[in-house]
């Protein structure tokens, strides 16, 4: 069954390549979030098919190169290796992107390329389909983005601060992590990349999770108040139960005695409930009175 970032993911490829500078900018997002981008080698590695079938069209888009290594078969499960190795497709990727080979031992972000706000965009989605991961909302709210770039994760921390993101960052072994954890702002950021349909998955399960809440807490109210008027039935039982074998039940109003007779043979019914049955019906309150000075009567005792 596929995950639910492996449906935004899926998503994501669904957006059109149609601008070269865009098409880049996604690559570029692609490189500096996947697996290794050196002067060697770059490779890549998803378990998505829909973006395995994505990365051919990127890169000859982006950079008009095809890859070294490509999995023979992109619609199964497990990992889909890409990579390239030949010196001249490199080079030509690293003179488009505006580095030298010397440059790539602390991967700066080349902010040129990003002066177009789709641009911006179409980079972080580069970013998240290589290097992202959202956890499902029905479990709990978490995006992130990680990549083993420390330097270039900091820029990309203010450029996502900029387009007005306010991403939280940690490291996690070799990699550095920008994170959401709030299911506004991880609905604000998939829609701004290409994934609206899954951002509304998110509010869909927001709204359940709080109805669901809401069901269970006054269920739990509603229970707390039965509870209640169980212990406080109990209590009343016992002390008419009191009152029964002494000398005073004779000397009760007839009023008392018919409110403890209900009692005895309601003891789950509430005050209301009871109030009901006597003949003829009276009020909450005068019950509450009754009862009252019948517990009184048993205090006496």
């Amino acid at each position: 069954m596929i995950s639910f970032a492996g449906k935004v993911k899926s998503e994501l490829c669904r957006v059109g390549l149609n601008r070269q500078c865009c098409a880049r900018a996604e690559g570029y997002g692609v490189l500096l979030y996947g697996n290794t981008f050196t002067a060697t080698e770059v490779r890549i590695i998803t378990e998505n098919s829909d973006f395995a079938a994505r990365l051919p069209k990127l890169f000859q888009k982006a950079f008009g190169v095809k890859f070294d290594r490509m999995p023979e078969d992109r619609s199964g499960r497990g990992k889909l290796i890409f990579g390239i190795t030949a010196p001249e497709k490199l080079e030509k990727i690293i003179n488009i992107l505006g580095y030298d080979a010397r440059q790539l031992t602390a991967l700066h972000v080349n902010f040129g390329l990003l002066e177009e706000d789709c641009c911006r965009t179409a980079f972080l989605r580069g970013a998240f389909l290589a290097g992202g991961s959202v956890t499902d909302p029905e479990k709990r709210y978490h995006l992130e983005l990680a990549t083993n770039h420390m330097p270039a994760s900091r820029e990309v921390q203010v450029l996502m601060e900029e387009m007005g993101f306010l991403p939280r960052t940690i490291r996690r072994g070799a990699d550095a992590l920008l994170y959401f954890k709030q299911s506004e702002h991880i609905e604000d950021f998939l829609t701004k990349i290409g994934a609206p349909a899954a951002a509304m998955d998110i509010m869909t399960a927001k709204v359940d999770k709080e109805i669901r809440n809401g069901a269970n807490r006054a269920m739990n109210c509603d229970m707390a108040n039965v509870n209640k008027t169980l212990d406080a039935a109990q209590e009343q039982v016992g002390a008419i139960e009191k009152l029964r074998h002494s000398a005073r039940w004779e000397k009760l109003p007839e009023k008392l005695r018919q409110t403890a007779a209900l009692r005895l043979e309601h003891p789950e019914l509430s005050l209301v409930q009871l109030a009901e049955k006597c003949d003829p019906p009276v009020t909450k309150s005068c019950m509450n009175h009754r009862m009252r000075k019948l517990m009184e009567e048993a205090k006496e005792l």
